[in-house]
């Protein structure tokens, strides 16, 4: 089960402020108008080596004149749902607002850990002020600054606290294969095949499938779990409250697997949430292999496929050493080939070159072709190694490391995997100093 924190409160308290702390980028728009976060937004985030995800919601309001209120108090009742521990976020500078006192009372509902945290606490003279909050009978307050990250070090200590054990799926060891993409793509018609049953609901309305469902498969010498994601769909086309649900699982469904099939329908060729999704995956370092279903459908002739697979490989840059696979769930063209693919990256994840290996080969490519200077400084890397991680990474140790720019960077990921088989398999390089 993954760990997922909901940030909640009123609008213009610093949730989106808060957020881009937690996970070190800016994709939540902060602004000073009230409001401005209409969607939920998601994000990995880490503490002391534990991962969670962490949502964005919009400003929680009611009574107001806000036309996006009741949309806005949805998300916040769904993000809680499907949380495992929330953060409420109030105002140190504006004290306990009508607002404060009506999302206290829906998060006492809820069975699952809430921290309150008071924000903008800039200042020593702030904390007393805060104690306040205690009134809301919620324990204890945290006293933080999203602007400037003071106090959210012990709030992370306390939040990971509260994370529930993970649930163990029995034969953990076995591989997890998510089967993902946009509704209607063909996803569950392609586990029927597999599987050769109506397992799941087939219908020609997107978004049939609501849940993340897990099957166990043991057929022609594959053993691995089949997971059956709900479609991931553009929040903008996203209205039901239950695709809310689905939305959130489909990510969920990527942060728990091993390998994503992710599947495009070639009717309508790569579209901007297709890629969406494949970011989705790469971002949380997850096998992929990309699977172009309904291919009887379109008229082709000698050129069409290397054509198709080449505008993929395109748009999807700089990782393009990724299996195409083209199949038809309804004819079952090549839905093995589409497992055997996802088992060989399952494979490649879990590969562990040694030392003296990858030295042998890099040593004379960066004789050959050492890092550019840099001002008339020139950078030397020593040796290479992998490092002890879950998923493929590699350190690479000069003498200047912050020196080595981009188009390096990705030319020593090309040789890697020039050298080593690596496709599907997204890898992440690292510079230290030696």
């Amino acid at each position: 089960m993954a760990n997922i924190v909901a940030i909640v409160g009123r609008p213009n308290v610093g949730k989106s402020t808060l957020f881009n702390r937690l996970t070190e980028r800016r994709d939540a728009i902060v602004d000073p108008t009230s409001g401005v976060t209409r969607d939920r937004h998601y994000g990995k985030a880490e503490w002391t080596g534990v991962e969670f995800s962490v949502i964005d919601t919009g400003g929680y309001t009611v009574n107001s004149d806000d036309v996006f209120e009741d949309e806005i108090k949805k998300q916040v009742e769904l993000a809680i749902d499907e949380a495992t521990s929330i953060l409420f976020l109030v105002d140190v500078t504006t004290g306990i607002a009508d607002h404060d006192t009506a999302i206290a009372e829906l998060l006492r509902r809820t069975d699952k850990p809430v921290l309150v945290v008071s924000n903008k606490v800039d200042t020593n003279d702030r904390i007393l002020p805060a104690s306040e909050f205690y009134s809301l009978g919620m324990g204890e307050v945290y006293c933080i600054s999203a602007t400037n990250g003071g106090g959210t070090g012990d709030l992370l200590d306390a939040l990971v606290k509260t994370f529930p054990n993970r649930e163990e799926i029995p034969d953990l060891e076995i591989p997890k294969i998510a089967v993902v993409g946009k509704p209607n793509v063909g996803k569950s018609s392609f586990i029927n095949a597999l599987l050769g049953e109506e397992r799941n609901i087939v219908n020609n309305s997107a978004g049939t499938t609501r849940d993340a469902l897990l099957t166990r498969y043991q057929s022609f010498g594959f053993d691995f779990f089949l997971v059956d994601t709900a479609g991931i769909r553009k929040k903008s086309k996203v209205h039901e409250d239950v695709e809310y649900y689905s939305v959130l699982r489909s990510i969920r469904s990527i942060e728990e697997s091993d390998v994503c099939i992710l599947m495009i329908d070639a009717t309508e060729g790569i579209q901007k949430q297709d890629l969406n999704i494949f970011y989705m995956i790469e971002k949380n370092s997850r096998g992929i292999v990309i699977l172009i279903n309904k291919w009887d459908l379109v008229e082709k002739d000698a050129k069409t496929m290397k054509e198709f697979e080449a505008e993929i490989k395109e748009r999807i840059a700089p990782f393009t050493d990724v299996p195409i696979i083209f199949t038809s769930a309804m004819t079952k063209q090549r839905i093995h080939k589409a497992v055997e693919k996802a088992m060989d990256v399952y494979d490649s994840i879990s590969t562990r070159i040694s030392t003296s290996k990858l030295n042998e080969v890099f040593q004379p490519i960066l004789d050959n072709n050492p890092p550019p200077s840099y001002k008339g400084k020139f950078i030397k890397i020593k040796y290479v190694m992998q490092l002890p991680t879950h998923r493929p990474a590699f350190a690479f140790y000069c003498n200047l490391p912050q020196y080595i720019k981009d188009p390096y960077k990705r030319y020593l990921e090309n040789q890697l995997r020039r050298h080593f088989n690596l496709e599907g398999v997204p890898v992440k390089l690292f510079f230290r100093k030696k």
